[in-house]
């Protein structure tokens, strides 16, 4: 530091401790001052100054009395407040010009970064997105789903089917396709409370969960032996029929691999006990589809099937898995590739997945409405087998 600058204003008197320092030499740097509220003296009543509403209570703190005592004491103290900056000048000249202030080159600022989200407003910048989607947009006016207002979805009644065709598949998918896709949903919503995922829900409801966790308790049960069959079987099927299998070469070859057909065989309905959910879609699948080849493929399969056992039957993932293919190669809607990418990303199974759920929320709803206590599992249902070596 080379020289200081004082600005000091009415009211206080600090500044008469920096007139003792210049007098006592503890400062010895050339200091500018200027005391700001000269103007005081031109109003005949008290004026208050600065943001902490500054006052002089004497004649001593006025400013044109410190002004007078920093000149005083050899405070560089110009004229007035105008020419604060020439005295501030003429200062540093006569310090450059003795050679005590030697001049450097400036170093130019760093620049302030620009607030990025102003930036974002001007279009300067732009960063890459964490997230893509291609289903919807909540941005504007209106939603959208897949392009569509959401208004124009309620006014023209696509229906739950409509919507999933818009957030699943991204179009309008044919009225009899949606209606398939509705059916689908009716159909796999609930299989009473004995099958897995109900069971998990009924006693996490009772074990006092909440709604989500005991929908999820039952939902994470559906896997290749619940529920998951409509994917596996949709994939089997489209690949032996894709290769140009016979129905017996497909039953031969699963069984020499010692692999189960999937979507085909139930525990309790059998050819003299038919399934009338798989009744009611085989029905309408072939008087609604254009074609239908992966679905007379299973049912030949079905024939051969029944042949060794009569509940090796057609079952209903069967028969929604392999229908959902024939929907998404032969509706028109679709190309072949991204028929095929939809079966293998596990969409078929998605619906299994939104079926179920609302059964198994029908059964949480109905355990609270019933008010059924704490599940605790019988005894009497329980084969408790210990290791005889500890029994004595």
């Amino acid at each position: 530091v080379k020289m200081l600058v004082l600005l000091g204003e009415v009211g206080g008197v600090e500044e008469y401790e920096v007139c003792e320092s210049l007098k006592e030499n503890r400062i010895s740097k050339p200091i500018v001052a200027w005391c700001i509220g000269t103007c005081s003296d031109m109003f005949s009543s008290e004026v208050q100054f600065g943001h902490a509403g500054a006052c002089a209570n004497a004649e001593r703190e006025t400013a044109v009395c410190k002004n007078k005592a920093l000149a005083a004491a050899g405070a560089y103290v110009p004229s007035s407040f105008d020419e604060l900056g020439v005295e501030i000048n003429k200062v540093y000249q006569d310090l450059l010009h003795e050679g005590i202030i030697v001049p450097k080159e400036e170093v130019p600022p760093p620049t302030v970064p620009m607030d990025y989200n102003w930036a974002r407003e001007l279009g300067l910048i732009r960063k890459p997105a964490s997230f893509m989607t291609s289903i919807s947009d909540e941005r504007g006016q209106e939603l959208l789903y897949a392009g569509m207002p959401i208004s124009a979805v309620l006014e023209q009644g696509l229906g739950i089917g409509g919507t999933l065709s818009l957030l699943w598949f991204q179009r309008r998918l044919p009225p009899y396709a949606t209606t398939f896709l509705e059916m689908c949903l009716m159909v796999t919503a609930d299989h009473g409370p004995a099958v897995s995922g109900a069971h998990n829900t009924i006693v996490c409801t009772r074990a006092g969960k909440d709604l989500v966790s005991s929908l999820v308790s039952g939902l994470l049960t559906i896997g290749d032996r619940f529920g998951g069959a409509l994917d596996g079987a949709a994939r089997q099927f489209s690949e032996a029929f894709d290769m140009n299998m016979l129905p017996m070469e497909f039953v031969n070859d699963m069984r020499k691999k010692g692999q189960l057909i999937m979507g085909i065989g139930h525990r309790v309905k059998s050819l003299n006990n038919p399934d009338k959910r798989v009744e009611i879609i085989k029905s309408y699948v072939k008087k609604n589809f254009p074609v239908t080849p992966l679905l007379d493929f299973a049912l030949e399969v079905e024939k051969i099937t029944t042949s060794k056992k009569p509940n090796l039957i057609l079952n209903v993932d069967g028969v929604i898995g392999v229908a959902f293919v024939d929907l998404l190669r032969h509706s028109g809607s679709f190309t072949r590739e991204e028929a095929e990418e939809y079966i293998n990303i596990g969409t078929i199974n998605g619906l299994f997945v939104l079926g179920r759920s609302m059964g198994f929320i029908g059964h949480y709803l109905d355990q609270k409405r019933l008010k059924q206590g704490l599940y605790r599992h019988p005894w009497d249902d329980i084969s408790y087998v210990m290791p005889e070596h500890y029994a004595s």
